[in-house]
């Protein structure tokens, strides 16, 4: 069970006790503790008595929360029941809405990173880079005094809030893309949101592909049966496997975990160091794994966190070749605390660190082979938002005290190449140049040099494996 922390009223005799002489015996909580404490009282009654209108004292209590977690880092914060229950609906991968995966910008717009394929924001024309400048429902809360909401004052939570709703009722958001000389309307149904974390196809003979939308509970599951179909698909074994991550947000620890050990036999996964002894926890491989056939990895500013964890073990353990642009760069872990009112406390609780001891934090993964994307606007330009833009981020100093040099890079020029093929989606340059790749043995020869002459090891943890953590941004669709 997830631990839990209560806050109280002390009374009588032991009230003074621990007033005086604190919790530790020294006074040291009395003396600074307790004040803040008493201003925090005598806010809360100088609010209940003198504000102009009547106030609801649960919701102020509620804000102090979000207040008080908004201090910590971007990915610490209090989830209200609603909040909470949408959270579990995530990892479980079904709800309604809109379908479509949100971020915070930098000038507090709230901008798509991706719509999901087949959902009612696919279908109205959405796309990854549109900035959501105003919401306007259907039925505005009674709060509010106009139909529209401008995202620039709403945190991702409540414009996820707003744009979920019942099945068949409508919503209009307005859209700013590249091109507008203002910003569009676009009206939405919504409809039930089925997201699932896997697919994959054959592309051509011999060579799979499979992409990783999110880390859900099922990924690791649906992840083995895409790939037996594809292998059965094919008639045999692969002479080469496509997985994009790209655009993936990331999601449950454990799935991360699992997904990196399919095609990893031996050795550390990633692990965790926090404060607490309990954080500190390695993951390790299973003798099982896939083929060793070639294998190149699919990454963008949108891979973040448990996707990195996933990039970083294959990359570490000469397992595949990275190609795309550098990561989103969080290197940190939450955990979902359930409180006794049904809401929860979503804590960042450890930073991770892949095999080879490397902290991803702030800088990201750097791909082996560079290759930006057909569109401009999400190879990294001043408006992508990645870990290192966010408001009261750890730093890779913060955690470089815990984290080795990152290994020799392979240092793949792109333009070794030569010129793209054919055989991939059109337009996709990523996907074609990573096709290109898996049919050069040039670049597998060096990735199995580099693998025999150096295995990655990192400082020795002592945990138990297992556990419980989330290790996404807080995606909100």
């Amino acid at each position: 069970m997830q631990p839990r922390f209560f806050f109280g009223f002390f009374s009588g005799a032991l009230a003074a006790a621990l007033l005086v002489f604190g919790l530790d015996g020294r006074g040291t909580w009395a003396s600074s503790r307790y004040e803040d404490l008493s201003l925090f009282s005598s806010v809360l009654r100088l609010v209940r008595e003198n504000y102009v209108e009547p106030v609801d004292e649960r919701d102020l209590i509620r804000g102090a929360v979000r207040g008080m977690l908004q201090e910590l880092d971007p990915h610490s914060s209090y989830l209200d029941p609603d909040a909470h229950k949408e959270m579990q609906i995530d990892t479980k991968g079904e709800f309604h809405g809109l379908g479509i995966e949100i971020s915070k910008r930098r000038d507090g717009f709230i901008e798509v990173v991706s719509p999901i394929d087949g959902t009612p924001a696919w279908r109205a024309g959405i796309r990854a880079q549109d900035q959501i400048v105003a919401i306007c429902p259907t039925e505005p809360p009674e709060s509010w005094a106009e139909p529209c909401r401008s995202t620039k004052g709403l945190d991702l939570h409540q414009a996820v809030t707003l744009m979920r709703g019942r099945k068949g009722t409508k919503i209009t958001i307005r859209i700013l893309r590249e091109g507008f000389e203002r910003p569009e309307p676009y009206t939405i149904e919504r409809d039930v949101v089925k997201v699932v974390s896997v697919d994959g196809r054959l592309l051509e003979p011999g060579y799979g592909y499979v992409r990783v939308r999110s880390f859900q509970e099922r990924t690791a599951e649906d992840l083995r049966r895409i790939i037996s179909r594809i292998r059965e698909e094919n008639g045999g074994e692969f002479n080469g496997l496509v997985l994009d991550m790209r655009d993936n947000p990331g999601g449950l620890l454990d799935q991360a975990v699992k997904v990196a050990d399919t095609w990893i036999s031996e050795g550390l996964v990633v692990y965790t160091k926090g404060r607490v002894e309990s954080q500190k926890q390695e993951f390790g491989a299973r003798p099982e794994a896939e083929g060793d056939y070639p294998m190149v990895v699919l990454v963008n500013a949108g891979s973040a966190s448990a996707s990195e964890i996933v990039a970083g073990a294959l990359q570490d353990h000469h397992r595949a070749l990275l190609v795309g642009v550098p990561t989103f760069g969080k290197g940190s872990v939450q955990t979902v605390y359930p409180l006794e009112d049904r809401s929860g406390l979503r804590l960042t609780t450890a930073l991770y660190y892949t095999p080879s001891g490397r902290s991803i934090q702030e800088t990201g993964i750097e791909p082996d082979i560079v290759v930006s994307p057909n569109d401009s606007a999400a190879a990294g330009t001043p408006l992508t938002i990645r870990e290192k833009d966010l408001e009261g981020h750890f730093t890779q100093e913060d955690a470089s005290g815990e984290s080795a040099p990152a290994p020799e890079s392979l240092a793949i020029p792109e333009e070794e190449g030569g010129d793209l093929q054919a055989t991939a989606e059109p337009r996709d340059i990523q996907l074609a140049r990573a096709v290109e790749v898996l049919k050069s043995w040039t670049y597998f020869d060096r990735l199995r040099r580099a693998r025999d002459d150096s295995a990655p090891a990192a400082a020795p943890v002592q945990a138990a494996l297992g556990g419980e953590g989330e290790a996404a941004p807080a995606p909100a669709q």
